[in-house]
């Protein structure tokens, strides 16, 4: 017999709100040195002192190391952005053509001699079509993608069997380390071969993209609710698709448990772990015909206000201690500003 398909209705495991309530405010004490030590000290006593002479601008946040996060296209003309920090990072995917990312890295003063690597979602081409190209011109760098990934790459996809000369392989849930970054691959549901998202720790900043995914998995769901930064997907309108051109198959690909996910779905989502840990989301991979940033952004800022969340962006409210979370639309064609992130 043969098995099921899943339907939409089994997007999880166990009901979320079974899940641990990241709304809850949890008090801690300050003053222990096996929680803060000697760093939190010093930074209290600077603190003292700001006040005392009232010379410099007060803050109350951990000192903390900045991640670096830019993407220089979004959405299925192409994908790729650079994560790290200002010595070290990688290229998430490879969907945006070579000279664009090395031009948009440049712009923003990062050398391609510090991107170490690639780190691949899935096979599909719009996130990996330029990965030879960058690989061939910078051979210090590595391709990091799952052995299934990898063979699906040459089953479906007419790049030179030369990349498995710059492959590393890496395995769902073992992390491995680039640079000064700690990543984990955690599994999606999408049509690619073998198609993960990734949670990325630095320092204590913790970024996790998922993206290319019919719904939230259970894994998928564990490292977002622990995640500063969230990179996810909101692709599509659903009124917009339904009306829309697409054939009936299409379709029905797209709104399938191994497709992606609409702006409601997105929005309720957010709406139900969003908690003072999260205080960056980024929506990516919008579809050019079925979704705009208007309605996505939209969307997702209303379902956030429900919760009472006063809700920013990472560009006019970055340092606004007031903004609960910040939300950003992610470019499909053009290169986003280049955000520091650092977890206070």
């Amino acid at each position: 017999m043969a098995t099921p398909k899943p339907t939409r209705s089994r997007r999880t495991s166990r009901p979320l709100d079974d899940l641990p309530n990241l709304f809850d405010m949890v008090e801690i004490d300050m003053s222990r040195d096996d929680i803060a030590g000697d760093v939190i000290a010093e930074h209290e006593r600077q603190v003292a002192k700001a006040r005392a002479d009232r010379s410099v601008e007060l803050s109350t946040a951990r000192p903390s190391r900045r991640m670096r996060f830019v993407t220089f296209g979004s959405g299925s003309s192409g994908n790729c952005a650079f994560i790290g920090n200002e010595k070290e990072g990688v290229l998430i995917d490879a969907g945006v053509d070579a000279k664009t990312v090395t031009e948009r890295l440049a712009e923003n003063e990062i050398s391609l001699s510090s991107v170490k690597g690639i780190i691949l979602t899935h096979d599909h081409s719009d996130h990996l079509r330029y990965a030879y190209t960058l690989l061939r011109a910078n051979k210090h760098m590595v391709l990091y993608c799952t052995p299934r990934t990898l063979n699906g790459i040459f089953r479906r996809s007419s790049i030179s069997r030369r990349i498995r000369d710059y492959h590393k392989a890496i395995y769902k849930e073992i992390p491995f380390t680039v640079g000064p970054l700690t990543i984990t691959a955690f599994e999606t549901s999408h049509d690619g071969t073998d198609n993960v998202g990734f949670a990325i720790d630095y320092d204590d900043n913790h970024f996790v993209i998922a993206t290319d995914t019919g719904y939230i998995t259970e894994r998928a769901d564990f490292y977002i609710r622990r995640a500063n930064y969230l990179m996810i997907e909101s692709n599509y309108d659903l009124d917009m698709l339904l009306n829309g051109p697409y054939p009936n198959y299409l379709k029905a690909r797209i709104q399938s448990p191994r497709g992606h996910m609409d702006n409601a779905e997105t929005a309720s989502y957010l709406s139900q772990v969003c908690s003072p840990t999260l205080t960056h989301i980024f929506l990516c991979h919008l579809s050019e015909d079925n979704n705009n940033p208007e309605i996505a952004l939209k969307t997702v800022t209303q379902a956030l206000q429900s919760r009472g969340l006063k809700v920013g962006d990472a560009i006019h409210d970055a340092i606004d201690a007031q903004v609960d979370v910040r939300v950003n639309v992610l470019p499909r064609f053009n290169s986003s500003p280049l955000f520091m992130l650092r977890h206070l």
